[in-house]
C-alpha cells in the first residue's frame, strides 16, 4: 500500500492551487445557480468497481507483452486495487472472475479488509476451458447440444454465487460466447431455447437479496452468430427470468455508432438496466481506457442516467472492464475512475428544467446547447477536491508514479516472459 504520508507529501505542493481552481470554479457555477459544494458531495459518494482482472496486463489476439511487477494471483491484484482506491477514493470495491480469482473465502475477506475494499459482482466464465475441464466450451457452454456440458456451465455459476455469498457479494454476471461461426452450424431457436433454460437453472440459484446480469455483446469469439448479441435479446432473457435478473451494457459491446445512450434510457424505462461495463473503442470491442475516445458519449450515458435518479427502485452497478496493453494498469484504471466521475459530474450540471422546456417546444439547438454547455465546463477542481477530502490524491497518477510502488513490487514479483502468442 501506498503510506498516507505520501500522499500529503504529493498534495503539499498543489492543494492551494487546487483550492483556487475550485474557488474560481465555484463563482463561475454561482452565476449558473448551481451550488458547487452540493454537485461535490454527489460526486465524493459516486463509486466505479474495479475489476479483479483489469489490473494486470492485457494483449490481443497475436501478442501480449507483459508489464514490470504483474501480479501473481489475487492477492496481488488486490493489492494494486488498494492502490486504486487509496489514490482516486472512488474504487472501494473490487469484482472479481472465478475461476482466476479462486480463493478461500476467509483469505479473500481478510486481505480485502487489509485494503479496505469490499466485493462488487462476482463474474462466472464459461468461455474458456480450465484445467481438469470434463467438457469443453469450444462449441458453446450455456447453449451448448450437449446436456453434461451445459449442466457444467450452470453448476460453475451456482459455484460463483456460493463464493460470492461467503464475501459479500449481491450480483452474478453471465457473460458467454456462446454463437456460430458459419451459417447453419446451429439452429438459432433451439440454441436460444438451451440458453434460457440453462440461465433459469442458475436464476433458481440466487439469494433472495441477490440480482442477475446478462450482459450482451455483437461478436467474438462467435462471428456469424451470437446467442445473446443485443440488447433486445438481453431485454427478453431478463423478462423471462424474473424481477431480479437485469440488463447489463458493455459500452464496448455494441456495433460502431449505436446509440448506446437511448439503450440506456430504453432499458431504464422499463425497469431493467442493472448495471455497466465502462471502457472505450474505436472499432468494436477494443476495452481501451474509459473515455479516452469518445467522452462525449460517456456524458450522454450519464445524461441518462442523472435524469433517472429520482425513479424508484433504480440502483445500477457501474464497472470498469478494460484491457490495458500498453499502459500500466493501475495508471489507466486511476484514470478511467476520474474520467467515469467526470462525466457524472457534467451531467449533474445540465439545466434540466431548461433542457425539458427547449424539449417541449422542439428547438433542437438550444436543447443540444444545453447538453454541451455542461460537457464543456472543466469540473476538474470538483473531483480534485472530493478526492482530497477523502484523503486522496490531488493528482493520483503523480502520486503513485512519486510512490514507486511499481518498482518496489517487482522486487518481489517475478518478470512474466512475453513469449508465444495470444492473450493468455
Amino acid at each position: 500500500m501506498i503510506k498516507q504520508t505520501s500522499i500529503e507529501q504529493s498534495n503539499e505542493s498543489i492543494e492551494q492551487e487546487m483550492r483556487s481552481n475550485y474557488q474560481a470554479l465555484g463563482e463561475h457555477l454561482d452565476r449558473r445557480s448551481i451550488n458547487i459544494d452540493k454537485i461535490k458531495a454527489k460526486v465524493s459518494k459516486y463509486q466505479v468497481a474495479v475489476p479483479s482482472w483489469g489490473v494486470g496486463t492485457g494483449g490481443t489476439r497475436f501478442a501480449r507483452f507483459p508489464g514490470l511487477g504483474e501480479p501473481r494471483h489475487i492477492f496481488d491484484k488486490l493489492d494494486d486495487c488498494g492502490v486504486i482506491q487509496s489514490l482516486t477514493q472512488a474504487t472501494p470495491s473490487v469484482s472479481l472472475h472465478i475461476p482466476w480469482d479462486k480463493a478461500k473465502a476467509s483469505d479473500l475477506l481478510a486481505k480485502a479488509q487489509e485494503n479496505k475494499l469490499t466485493f462488487d459482482a462476482m463474474n462466472s466464465n464459461c468461455f474458456q476451458d480450465q484445467k481438469g475441464q470434463v467438457h469443453s466450451y469450444k462449441f458453446g457452454s450455456l447453449s451448448h447440444s450437449n446436456a453434461a456440458t451445459r449442466q457444467q456451465a450452470i453448476d460453475h455459476n451456482l459455484e460463483c454465487i456460493e463464493l460470492g455469498q461467503a464475501i459479500g457479494s449481491k450480483a452474478l454476471t453471465i457473460w458467454v460466447g456462446d454463437g456460430s461461426n458459419f451459417p447453419g452450424q446451429t439452429n438459432f431457436t433451439r440454441q436460444f431455447e438451451r440458453y434460457l433454460d440453462s440461465t433459469k437453472a442458475v436464476y433458481a440459484g440466487l439469494p433472495e437479496d441477490w440480482r442477475l446480469f446478462t450482459e450482451h455483446k455483437m461478436y467474438e469469439p462467435a462471428f456469424y452468430s451470437t446467442v445473446v448479441q443485443d440488447w433486445g435479446t438481453n431485454y427478453m432473457i431478463a423478462k423471462e427470468l424474473g424481477d431480479r435478473a437485469y440488463c447489463l451494457v458493455d459500452l464496448g459491446h455494441h456495433a460502431p455508432n449505436v446509440n448506446i445512450e437511448m439503450i440506456v434510457a430504453r432499458l431504464i424505462q422499463f425497469g431493467k438496466l442493472g448495471g455497466f461495463h465502462f471502457n472505450d473503442s474505436k472499432y468494436g470491442d477494443d476495452d481501451l481506457d474509459t473515455g479516452s475516445i469518445d467522452p462525449y458519449r460517456l456524458f450522454l450515458v450519464f445524461n441518462e442516467l442523472v435524469d433517472a435518479e429520482n425513479v424508484p427502485g433504480f440502483d445500477p452497478m457501474h464497472m470498469l472492464d478494460q484491457s490495458h496493453n500498453v499502459t500500466d494498469p493501475i495508471e489507466s484504471l486511476m484514470v478511467s475512475a476520474m474520467e467515469v466521475q467526470r462525466a457524472y459530474a457534467q451531467a449533474l450540471l445540465v439545466d434540466r428544467v431548461a433542457l425539458e422546456g427547449f424539449q417541449d417546444t422542439n428547438d433542437a439547438l438550444m436543447a443540444t446547447s444545453t447538453l454541451k454547455e455542461a460537457f464543456r465546463t472543466d469540473v476538474e477542481p470538483i473531483l480534485a477536491m472530493a478526492r482530497f477530502e477523502k484523503n486522496g490524491a490531488i493528482d493520483p497518477v503523480s502520486a503513485y508514479r512519486a510512490s514507486g510502488y511499481r518498482e518496489k513490487v517487482s522486487l518481489n514479483r517475478p518478470a512474466v516472459s512475453g513469449a508465444g502468442g495470444g492473450i493468455i
